[in-house]
């Protein structure tokens, strides 16, 4: 979901000729040099509807046993997803100047901007004043922005490590023990989620191709449902904030114990859940597939529409808490996260989500060299 996974340019290997169903579909459409990857674009289109549904149901889940079944299911793969993704199209990243001009204009500068915004939105919704602006405590959404932007700058060391996955979840793991790890930048869900983006780096297309297969297509369907009936069995008997990864389990008033148990079970999970979601992303073109390119504009818009509706008593009719409301309630949510996504409001808003802030950044040499080169080639032509 940052500007790279945002601007990905990805070319999908062929299936070695083969020319089984299957993998053509997985493979399919090829793409040419400079075109984006339909099977991306739409996955993350698909993951972003599914977070805005899920905050959309956050204020019905009292009272809802369905609805908390539901939302517990979408929290267990949705930002997994995103994140997995988010990993897969960081493995490239070198630390080199050109990467790090676009992780501080794609994520630092959004995050400073957003991070302002939503404080000073919520000291209007909330009716806290004295709120204070702190770029070390994300507000809401803006955790995920500082956590990419921690994650990308550590890719290095992770393409070095000998077995990183396995380090990422221990990291995560004793993460869970320590309630002292605090809020700044939300270092708790920054550790705890870190296994999903190493993951992310671990993969190759053969991967995505594997999960892609009809056979997994098929399995997908019994399992998402086992989710569910699962998750509508835990609702009285544990809490979902395991899904936020946000907390010790000494703060979710666990013992220690259960902190690495549950990190480890949780990553199954929603590993397992997000294999079954690609599964059934489409590959080829679809009229979703263009938004895909704008999901970081949803996600970071929508948030104040969901923050917004809570104090302009959206939830307040007693029929919205019922099953046609809530059917209502989630069909407005995808209405409006899709629209944030569309080109227009790209266009709208890429000042601060995609600056180019060239005044800030000493020029490359490589450009420069370029530069160079092709003004000597157009003298070398006129001459």
């Amino acid at each position: 979901m940052s500007e790279d996974t945002l601007r990905m340019r990805a070319v999908a290997p062929s299936d070695g000729g083969r020319g089984r169903k299957d993998a053509s579909e997985a493979a399919a459409p090829a793409q040419r040099s400079g075109q984006r990857d339909a099977f991306f674009d739409n996955a993350k289109y698909l993951a972003i509807v599914l977070v805005a549904m899920g905050h959309s149901w956050e204020p019905l889940r009292d009272g809802s046993r369905a609805a908390s079944a539901l939302y517990m299911v979408v929290y267990a793969f949705h930002m997994p997803a995103f994140i997995i993704i988010s990993g897969y199209f960081s493995r490239t990243f070198d630390a080199g100047p050109g990467r790090i001009r676009r992780l501080i204009t794609g994520l630092a500068v959004p995050y400073v901007v957003f991070e302002t915004a939503y404080t000073l939105f919520t000291r209007w919704t909330d009716q806290e004043p004295d709120r204070p602006i702190s770029l070390l405590d994300p507000l809401y959404l803006t955790w995920f922005l500082a956590a990419l932007f921690i994650w990308r700058l550590t890719t290095p060391v992770w393409r070095h490590v000998r077995w990183p996955l396995p380090v990422a979840l221990v990291i995560a793991m004793l993460a869970t023990l320590s309630p002292s790890v605090g809020n700044d930048l939300d270092l708790q869900r920054t550790l705890q989620f870190l296994p999903y983006f190493v993951l992310g780096l671990c993969l190759k297309p053969e991967h995505f191709r594997l999960v892609r297969r009809r056979k997994v297509r098929i399995v997908a369907v019994p399992i998402l449902a086992a989710a569910v009936t699962v998750a509508y069995w835990a609702v009285p008997r544990m809490t979902g904030a395991w899904f936020y990864h946000r907390d010790s389990a000494e703060e979710l008033a666990a013992p220690s114990w259960s902190g690495p148990v549950m990190t480890l079970v949780i990553f199954g999970c929603s590993v397992v859940l997000v294999a079954c979601f690609l599964s059934w992303v489409p590959g080829r073109r679809a009229w979703f597939t263009v938004l895909g390119a704008g999901t970081l504009y949803g996600y970071l818009l929508h948030g104040f529409v969901a923050q917004g509706s809570k104090f302009w008593g959206w939830y307040e009719p007693a029929w919205i808490h019922r099953p046609l409301g809530e059917l209502v309630v989630t069909a407005v949510a995808a209405v409006v996260v899709t629209a944030l996504c569309t080109p227009p409001v790209r266009r709208l808003f890429r000042w601060v989500m995609e600056p180019e802030m060239a005044w800030a950044f000493r020029r490359d040499a490589r450009d420069q060299a370029r530069e160079r080169n092709a003004v000597r080639e157009r003298n070398a032509v006129r001459d």
